[in-house]
């Protein structure tokens, strides 16, 4: 099938047989947890048959997936381990490159997709499933953040289905259930703060690539966690919240909740709050989009109530974590704002990975990039793209020029 092309979907969308699923970004944790849960759901009505796999560059953990799950078709993004995956993988079809993924979906007959790359690559494949019909456990926010304009009204026309994986916007989603759009007064994302949340400003501006990865509550893989300690993660969120959920910025709230046990909430116009609360651990997400609406034993961790203290709740420093400002501004401009925004802050966390820029300047670089570059309507898919690359490219001329200059 060429998902290029507007054809009709052809994808049973019947889940009462075993599922074909795919898995982009199975290496990472949301990836590992979900075959976790399949594992869990052998031998009940919604058994899954992995089918696809898709990863970075992490080809051990592959080769060890697929063997595990028998599954036929893998793809690595890097395409310089192609040659490894056959030699490991006999009889089993590897795709391989940047657009591998998007391949995958393409050419594998499933169901069920695990949306899991982590940043803007799981565009293209996301918007390939849901012209196939496809039910679609979307951990990837940066897909609505850079495309929200185009990929929510394809989920419609193609009969999609989009389910949120994310802990945040799944609570929203479970707490929205059956609820009517008009009484919904706002929703609350909650954020656990990082690492960072009584850091004072001067401590955040100069933090090093360790402090930054050190997640308080989560594991999670380098860009996440670096995105959490920026609170950019949440910022995402906000985006992927309007799209998801059709509300507008003034809408959508963030307040900080260190023990990330409750993972959002809704507020009605009766000032009625429904909440989501679970101990944090991503297999509960996963295995409610996996078998929604179906709600099954569990293999996440229990809920101990008597173990538990307390549960915080503080409002954000927009001082200290500018990114919250931005995704509003974000919604406001429409466009490609989303597609720049994502981008640079890709980009700026690269180099401050790499530690060519201090933490400071992510957000800096971010808000640098959306002044700079103009945002224009979304007419097409590569319209996205072309606003993604530009903004890239800025950001990493910026930081070539920081590093000139810190030299000299």
């Amino acid at each position: 099938m060429n998902c290029n092309e507007q054809t009709p979907p052809n994808v049973s969308q019947d889940r009462s047989q075993k599922r074909r699923l795919i898995i982009l970004g199975s290496t990472g944790s949301i990836g590992v947890n979900t075959l976790d849960v399949v594992t869990h759901l052998q031998g009940t009505a919604h058994a899954l048959e992995v089918v696809g796999l898709a990863a970075g560059r992490n080809v051990k953990r592959l080769i060890e997936q697929a063997k595990a799950f028998n599954v036929k078709h893998v793809a690595i993004a890097d395409a310089t381990l192609a040659n490894e995956l056959r030699a490991a993988l006999a009889g089993v079809t590897v795709f391989a490159g940047e657009q591998s993924a998007l391949e995958l979906v393409e050419s594998v007959d499933a169901q069920e997709l695990v949306s899991a790359v982590v940043g803007g690559a799981g565009l293209p494949a996301t918007m390939c499933a849901a012209k196939r019909g496809m039910t679609i456990g979307l951990a990837n926010k940066e897909t609505l953040v850079a495309a929200g304009s185009w990929v929510t009204p394809a989920i419609d026309k193609y009969n999609a289905t989009l389910i949120p994986i994310d802990s945040e916007h799944s609570a929203i989603f479970q707490c929205l259930e059956g609820q009517q759009k008009q009484s919904v007064k706002r929703i609350v994302l909650t954020a656990s703060g990082g690492p960072f949340r009584t850091a004072t400003k001067e401590q955040i501006e100069n933090a090093t690539v360790k402090d930054a990865l050190n997640h308080p509550t989560w594991d999670m893989g380098p860009k996440i966690s670096i995105d959490s300690a920026t609170m950019m993660n949440k910022a995402l969120e906000i985006i992927e919240a309007h799209w998801l959920f059709g509300l507008p910025a003034d809408k959508i709230d963030v307040i900080i909740h260190p023990e990330s046990i409750a993972h959002s909430f809704v507020e009605f116009e009766d000032h009625s709050i429904l909440a989501q609360l679970g101990p944090p651990d991503m297999r509960t997400p996963i295995q409610y989009a996996l078998t929604y609406p179906q709600r099954l034993v569990g293999c996440s961790r229990y809920m101990d109530w008597t173990q538990l203290s307390q549960l915080t709740f503080e409002p954000p420093d927009h001082e200290r974590f500018g990114a919250l400002k931005l995704a509003y501004q974000v919604i406001d401009a429409g466009g490609t704002a989303g597609a720049i925004f994502n981008a640079a802050n890709e980009a700026a966390v690269d180099a401050f990975l790499n530690e060519r820029i201090r933490f400071g300047r992510i957000t800096q670089l971010v808000a640098q990039s959306l002044r700079a570059i103009p945002v224009v309507p979304v007419d097409r898919l590569q319209t996205v793209i072309d606003a993604d690359q530009q903004a890239r490219e800025y950001v990493n001329n910026m930081v070539k020029k920081t590093v000139v200059e810190t030299k000299g």
